[in-house]
Order: structure tokens, then sequence, then C-alpha cells
């Protein structure tokens, strides 16, 4: 079988920084790492100046989302209202569809982060519009998708979203949470190839950032999109799903343990090869920007008085109690989307009702955990639950200055994304993007755990940092995002590079760990491997001995 050997970078073995060394391939193992592996490649690549590192693993992202806006009116490059409305305006002209689909638009671009229909309606007056945010907790929809969803001023709140309404009470233009299915029901369907086509195009813009493997967030039928688990059993027949994958599948929030027997068949029919549906999603709250994540107190207005909503519990944390452990005794990971401090410590308490061993086994996390209440936080640790961090979320934006601490109030805006504190009570920290919410991008992520500033961002967010007592150090963010993430995976044998374990790494331009550290999120990738063979950068390899 034949060796290649990576030769003259140093090297990240998942864990610890190890400096200067060589790494053994053999096949698609590791079979050594380290300054006394040289010349026993059959093939040597030069790495010189690099980090060679295991593969990213994205713990919490949605692939097939991601990668179909890349497809559709794909507005993730635009920060403004004139961005915006000049992307839509450029894909009606091009593409003769009955919906204007797609999104990625930016709540701190409109006032209150609410656009409204009068927007949209100067661009495309004739055909309905569904644009999702870039968090996915609310969407902009023009005046033709209120008519088709029969939406006025006497149309109901769902009792898990809200209608954005003008002064006179007619909905404006934004649906928050909930509400989007109002208008989304009346989109017609995907079709299986554009969600296949989504698929692969999601595969290839990880690949290109390093990412080996990751978790999907969500499958299942959800604001819009169609249950993927088929697209991924499809992908992994045929061979074109590479990367390895684990699927969480969604919990629906309107029912309740009845559906744990069609949770387990679908686990059963979706998982194939690369591809397993072995986890659960459970979305307990929202988003502070809606007011919708669950806090223990009140959401403040901005003359800091007292709101009358302290957020939204979408799972009765008695009903949570219940679900978790019937989901753990039936074999499955829960993984929870928890923002507020409410959700947080529901979700807690939810896990503790789990018996120890079982708990342990299964690798529970919660995703995102914004507001920690500092009494929940050494409970990760004593409970032995992940906690699934969005790393690039933990700066200064215009987001978190605009919509989130005015309404957070001056001791809860010190709680967030207690990263810091949460390494050092020994939580297991992991790391995922929530990509298409942002950047997908493991480095610039990295960078902001480091250094809680956004890299590359002229104002604010790039020059001061975000409660920087809660930064992690550089090792503990790099295991995060490898070892740490394939641990939730359940992959024991990748995020790491040690002899026997599976051969799928990432190879950078540069040593972050020997440079500034404002300067971490600079790196790029030069090559991505899976299982030995390089999938990505192959062109910049340079192959001194074939």
């Amino acid at each position: 079988m034949r060796t290649v050997e990576l030769r003259g970078g140093s090297w990240f073995d998942g864990h610890r920084y190890r400096g200067q060394g060589s790494v053994l391939l053999c096949g698609n193992r590791v079979v050594g790492a380290g300054p006394d592996v040289v010349g026993e490649g059959d093939s040597v690549v030069d790495v010189s100046g690099a980090l060679v590192a295991p593969g990213f693993v994205d713990a919490h992202v949605h692939a097939v989302q991601g990668g179909l806006e890349r497809t559709r009116c794909d507005l993730s490059a635009g920060n403004s209202r004139e961005d915006y409305l000049a992307t839509v305006a450029a894909y009606a002209a091009d593409e003769d569809r009955p919906w204007i689909l797609g999104g990625g638009w930016a709540m701190p671009a409109f006032p209150g982060g609410t656009p409204t229909a009068g927007d949209l309606d100067q661009v495309v007056p004739d055909r309905p519009v569904f644009l999702p945010n870039r968090d996915h907790h609310g969407a902009w929809v023009n005046s033709r998708a209120l008519e088709l969803a029969g939406i006025d001023r006497h149309t109901p709140d769902p009792v898990d979203g809200r209608i954005e309404r003008d002064a006179d009470g007619d909905p404006a233009g934004t649906l928050h949470e909930g509400a989007m299915r109002l208008v989304a029901r009346h989109v017609p369907p995907t079709t299986e190839e554009e969600y296949y086509v989504g698929l692969l195009a999601g595969q290839a813009h990880l690949l290109s950032l390093g990412v080996t493997g990751w978790q999907d967030a969500i499958v299942g039928d959800y604001a819009g999109m169609d249950d993927a688990g088929p697209t991924y059993r499809r992908a992994a027949e045929r061979g074109d799903l590479v990367a390895s994958v684990v699927g969480a599948l969604w919990w629906e929030r309107e029912r309740g343990l009845e559906q744990l027997p069609d949770l387990v068949d679908r686990r059963q029919q979706y998982g194939h090869g690369r591809f397993q549906a072995t986890s659960v999603k459970i979305m307990q709250d929202g988003v502070p920007e809606n007011f919708t994540a669950a806090m223990s107190s009140p959401y403040l207005d901005r003359c800091g008085h007292a709101t009358s909503t302290s957020g939204l519990s979408f799972v009765d944390p008695e009903l949570l109690r219940a679900a978790v452990p019937a989901l753990s005794e039936a074999g499955f990971q829960v993984h929870v989307h928890a923002i507020g401090d409410r959700g947080v410590r529901e979700t807690l308490d939810a896990f503790a009702m789990v018996p120890e061993t079982l708990r342990r086994e299964l690798r529970h996390h919660v995703a995102h955990v914004q507001v920690v209440h500092p009494d929940d936080v050494g409970r990760f640790a004593r409970l032995g639950v992940a906690a699934n961090c969005q790393a690039l979320w933990a700066c200064l934006d215009d987001q978190m200055v605009e919509l989130n601490l005015p309404f957070l109030g001056e001791e809860r805006g010190t709680w967030q994304y207690p990263f810091g504190d949460l390494h050092r009570s020994g939580a297991r920290l992991v790391m995922g993007s929530d990509w298409p919410v942002t950047s997908p991008d493991p480095l610039a992520a990295i960078h902001t755990a480091v250094t809680r500033t956004s890299f590359g961002d002229p104002g604010r967010a790039g020059l001061e940092p975000f409660l920087p007592e809660q930064a992690v150090p550089l090792e503990a963010a790099f295991a995060a995002y490898t070892s740490g993430s394939a641990w939730v995976n359940h992959r024991d044998d990748a995020g790491v590079l040690r002899p026997g374990a599976v051969a799928d790494l990432v190879v950078l331009d540069r040593d972050p760990f020997t440079g500034p550290l404002d300067e971490v999120g600079g790196a790029r990738v030069r090559s991505t491997w899976l299982d030995g063979v390089p999938v990505h950068g192959a062109d910049t390899l340079n192959e001194i001995r074939p």
C-alpha cells in the first residue's frame, strides 16, 4: 500500500500543537507523525512553512440549505438594504421563476432588523418573494407573497412566531419564527434534483475550507426546507457524499412523544455509509434579535425598561424533561438549540434526567449557548454535556451592538458566549458554524474564539474585543473544531493525527501557532485530504519525490 509523507511543516495532533514534524499516511490511515518521520514515504509532499492538522469537523451546519442558497438568490455577500435590493432585482431579471427564493440577509441592515414588503415590491412587484435571513429565524416577503398566503391585519400570530406589523396593524413584510410557515407552505416544492445539487455545492464549499465532516443540524421539514434525509441517503449510496456526516433529525415542536417511532424509522431508512442519522435536533428557543430566545427575566426596550416578554420556550419544559430521556433510551444523541439563559437551563435540566452512563455514552450537546447564567456554566462539565460553540458570533459586530446588548441589559450582556469560563470549568467544547447563518470558515471562527474580535473587519468588531476574558487558548479552539467536533459525531478515529486515525486532514498555508494571534484568521487552506487523498487544492501540492 502506497505511503505519502507530508514533510517540512508543523503539525497539530487534534489536542496539542507539536511543532516541526512530518506526517506519514498509508492508504487511508495515519501511520506516524513527528520529527522522526523522515524519508519513509513512497511519495513526499513538501509542506514547508505550513501547518498540518486533522480536518475540521463542523458540529452544527446546514450544508444542503447553504449549498442550495448558493444556487439561488444568494444575499450572503451583501451588507446593506441597497445591496440586497440590487441582488434581488438582478436575480429576478435573469431568472424566470414563479417565486424568488434564496436568502442570507443580515438583520442590522434594516431598522429594528425588520425589512419591509414595500422595498421588495419596488423590484419584484409581480411575483412572490420568500427570503429567510441569515439565522433562518425570520423571512422577508413581498406583498404578493402575503397576498397568496392570505395574510392580512386579521391574521393572528401563530403560537411559535410573530407577524411584524406596521403602525396600522398591517403585515409589514417580516415573518418571525413559526410565522414563516404561513408563506413557506405555499412555496413550490424544491425538486429532488435541486436538493441534490445543493448538497454537492455545500460539500464542495466546506471541503474548500478544510471541513472533512459535519453534523447537519436540521434533517427535517423546517422554514421552507424539506427533509434532506433522502438526499443524503442518495448521495451516500452513489458515493457522491465523500465527507462523513451525522444528521440530526428534526423534533417537530408541535408534536410530542408520539413522534419517537417515526424518528426511529427515519434513522433506519436514511443511514448508509458516510451518512448516519443518529442525532435528534430540538429547538428549545429562538434568538434575541426578535425577542424569542428564552430568558429568565424580560427583555428591555430601548429606554432600558422591562418589556412584557421574556422569550419563547418552543418545547414545554415538562415535555422536554420527558423527551430527552426517551430519546436517550432509544439510542439517540440529543442536539439542542438553546440561546437564552432560560432555554439553556431548561435544556440542562432535561439532560440531568438521563442516567449518567447513558448521557455520557450518547454525547449530548447544546448548540449556541449565547446567554448562560453563571450558575449554569459548571453544569456542562458535571453533566458531561458538550457546549457546541458558534464562535464567530462572539464579537462586537453590528448585530451584537444594535440588536442584542440594548435589549439584554448590562449584567445579562456579560453572560454571552462564556467559552473561556466553560473551558476553565472542564466542559468539552465543540465548534460549528451554523452556515448559512454565518460563514463556514473554521479559521475565521477560531480567530474570534481566541481574540473575541472579527478578522478583517475594519469596524468596531475588528478592533475592540468583546468580553476578552472569555477568549480560549489557540490549542483549545483548534481542538474544539477538530477532535472535539469529531468526538460529538462519535468519530474517535477522526479529528486527530495519530497512528491508526483516518487520514482526513487539512494543510494550511502558514502556522498560526507561531504568529500573532491577531493574524490567525488570515491563514488559508492549501489542501484538504480525505482518506489520504487530496480532494481540494491538489494543484497546489509540491511533490518533491513521486
